[in-house]
């Protein structure tokens, strides 16, 4: 295994991202942002702009560690020769009977429970002790927030954002691009594109 990891994006998301890197024993080499960091809490080294630093022929795994789900799958749809690698935190729980896309750029976060035959796919974060609960589906470029609860069989549209410590009930679709507002119990099926917020939620005006 390649132990040299990039790390594309380097504020708020990206700290979490570059504490987990090292619990699983990579060497950070350094950073790619569109500007040199004045604050640098891991001392790392500036690599210049993501397109022009890895336009080169260099050596090293990458991982995206920008919160944003757009950018995230821009950056990594730029790039599809590179090396991508999942950042799984030591003290998360994840089933052997789950499913992690390989090689995909998620982040399991501290805390988190992934139980079996859930599916996760490329690009998802899976943030601070949230739980993932028996056959959900999460698919590319998803977020769920910390402490936020997806029952079993929760399906989760690309890009979509489940705020922190959200509640969603058993066997709900929730589509694509859709905002679920902190603290949210959601308990119907939720169309594309909308916000929904509140207990039980509903669809923001």
């Amino acid at each position: 295994m390649l132990t040299d990891l990039i790390l594309i994006g380097y504020s708020g998301h990206a700290y979490v991202c570059a504490d987990n890197a090292l619990l699983n024993n990579y060497d950070i080499v350094g950073y790619c942002d569109t500007e040199e960091k004045q604050v640098n809490p891991f001392q790392l080294d500036y690599l210049g702009k993501e397109k022009e630093y890895l336009s080169s022929e260099r050596n090293g795994v990458l991982f995206v560690s920008v919160g944003s789900n757009n950018l995230r799958e821009t950056i990594m749809k730029r790039f599809p020769d590179k090396v991508f690698v999942n950042l799984i935190h030591p003290r998360s729980i994840v089933s052997q009977k789950a499913s992690l896309e390989p090689d995909a750029n998620i982040l399991v976060g501290a805390g988190v429970m992934v139980n079996p035959l859930a599916k996760i796919g490329k690009g998802v974060i899976l943030n601070t002790a949230c739980v993932v609960e028996h056959e959900c589906v999460i698919d590319e470029y998803a977020h769920i927030a910390p402490g936020a609860v997806l029952a079993g069989n929760v399906k989760i549209g690309k890009r979509t954002f489940v705020g922190a410590n959200a509640v969603i009930k058993q066997g709900v679709v929730v589509g694509d691009n859709v905002i679920i507002g902190a603290g949210s119990v959601v308990i119907n099926d939720v169309p594309d594109g909308v916000t929904i917020v509140g207990n039980p939620a509903r669809e923001k005006i």
